[in-house]
């Protein structure tokens, strides 16, 4: 069986569900606004992960019963818990992605972000 490429003029133009394209990548576009929002929605979701495999690590909480309820507001106070920790300032991971995206969005200029140390 031989598999081949979709051709390039078959896939569709426009996102079917009415939505442009967002630019990504080195295409360039992005403001730094939106550059600094997708850094920190990154870092938030990697300190909710590293939150959720900490808690693996301890025994279960005799206080509250535990319970199918539990566990599903317990990955929502993690997430939240994550959004605090990248608001005050977080573990450092946003303003280097900050960094890294701003560079990669406008050639190889670098763009100093506040606290962050120029690694060239």
């Amino acid at each position: 069986m031989e598999i081949t490429a979709v051709p390039q003029h078959a896939l569709p133009v426009e996102d079917p569900r009415g939505r442009r394209p967002e630019k990504t990548g080195n295409g360039g576009g992005e403001t730094p606004a939106q550059v600094k929002k997708v850094a920190r929605e990154f870092e938030a979701m990697f300190v909710s992960m590293m939150l959720k495999s900490m808690r693996e690590t301890v025994g279960k909480d005799t206080m509250t019963g535990g319970g199918r309820g539990e566990e599903t507001f317990r990955s929502l106070l993690d997430q939240e818990y994550a959004n605090a920790a990248v608001a005050g300032g977080g573990i450092g991971l946003a303003q280097t992605l900050e960094r890294e995206l701003s560079r990669s969005t406008q050639g190889s200029k670098p763009v100093p972000v506040k606290g962050v140390p120029d690694a060239d």
